[in-house]
């Protein structure tokens, strides 16, 4: 589940936090990485299972209006079809869901206003009225309104982002990435999936698993040398002047560059742009670009770059 460019992210910020402190230990802060890296496959389990609970709230809508003292003639036939959504059901007897949600203690019963808010939310869409409205029920119809929901309202709902960040600071840039996950894991299902249906695992490989560790601790490692490099090539700037974030962008893709030989370079140079895109200012960019594009070219002349299996591809 968790990309390699989402690892990168949390390397960054998680050594943000290292420089920042004056307590500094490799060990607990690989822990701190771990744990950060956990808390967004948290959030993926626990958005999955906000579906269910907007789905049996809408049924005990349902089931307060029957049960009125004067019920209308609409309160006593209502439209099930969103209640009675296979793609719902599918996710509530997924043994995999419920057994994490059990162990991680996830439950969305602590915030009724914000299911309230995201259900009206929903049955107000276009989505959901030409979900509703529509006369044909199939598995296919009712799994693509859910992965609406999740790309269409819920990406969208100020609410929702809202609530999350006041529960967890790791999950305030995870959002957009743990929703485009789940509908992944949407479009993986089918009519036939049973209970034991996987769910998208926390690491692609055991492969991805290392690199984050070893990409925390090799920044760490090598700072002196790395910080050395970024000096030299930035000759014409002031280094106190340049932005922390940008150093640390640039220290680790320096690291990639000298100590991750299954990596193309061109790969890792087109991450850091992207990830500067984030965390930096247009005109840092450019800057971050120059300077690790003349420290790659010096590197290569003095023969410092050893790249091996897929880490030739464009060399």
């Amino acid at each position: 589940m968790i990309s390699r460019r989402i690892i990168r992210t949390k390397v960054l910020q998680i050594l943000y936090a290292y420089y920042s402190s004056e307590e500094r230990s490799i060990n607990n802060t690989e822990k701190e990485l771990i744990f950060c890296i956990h808390k967004s496959y948290d959030l993926y389990h626990y958005l999955l299972a906000l579906a269910i609970d907007i789905a049996d709230y809408a049924g005990n809508r349902i089931e307060l209006k029957r049960n009125k003292h004067q019920p209308t003639h609409e309160d006593l036939h209502p439209n099930t079809k969103f209640i009675s959504n296979l793609f719902v059901q599918q996710l509530r007897d997924n043994r995999q869901l419920t057994a994490y949600l059990k162990q991680t203690k996830l439950s969305w019963v602590n915030h009724p206003e914000l299911i309230k808010e995201l259900y009206l939310i929903m049955t107000e869409s276009e989505i959901y009225k030409t979900y509703i409205d529509s006369e044909v029920r199939s598995y296919i119809e009712d799994k693509k309104f859910i992965e609406k929901i999740f790309s269409k309202i819920f990406l969208f709902s100020e609410e929702l982002y809202e609530v999350l960040e006041e529960q967890s600071i790791y999950w305030n840039d995870d959002i957009e990435f743990v929703i485009s996950v789940i509908v992944k894991t949407i479009k993986r299902f089918n009519e036939f999936s049973d209970s034991g249906q996987r769910l998208m695992p926390l690491y692609k490989d055991e492969e991805d698993r290392e690199f984050a560790r070893d990409l925390l601790r090799k920044s760490i490692i090598n700072h002196v040398d790395l910080q050395s490099l970024i000096k030299v090539h930035s000759s014409n700037w002031d280094v106190e002047r340049i932005a922390f974030m940008d150093i640390l962008m640039m220290q680790m893709a320096l690291t990639e560059f000298l100590y991750f030989p299954s990596i193309p370079t061109k790969v890792t140079m087109n991450e850091y742009i992207e990830l500067s895109k984030f965390y930096s200012t247009e005109k840092s960019r450019n800057f971050i670009n120059g300077i690790l594009d003349k420290t790659l070219k010096d590197l290569k002349k003095e023969g410092k770059i050893n790249k091996a299996g897929r880490g030739l591809v464009g060399e």
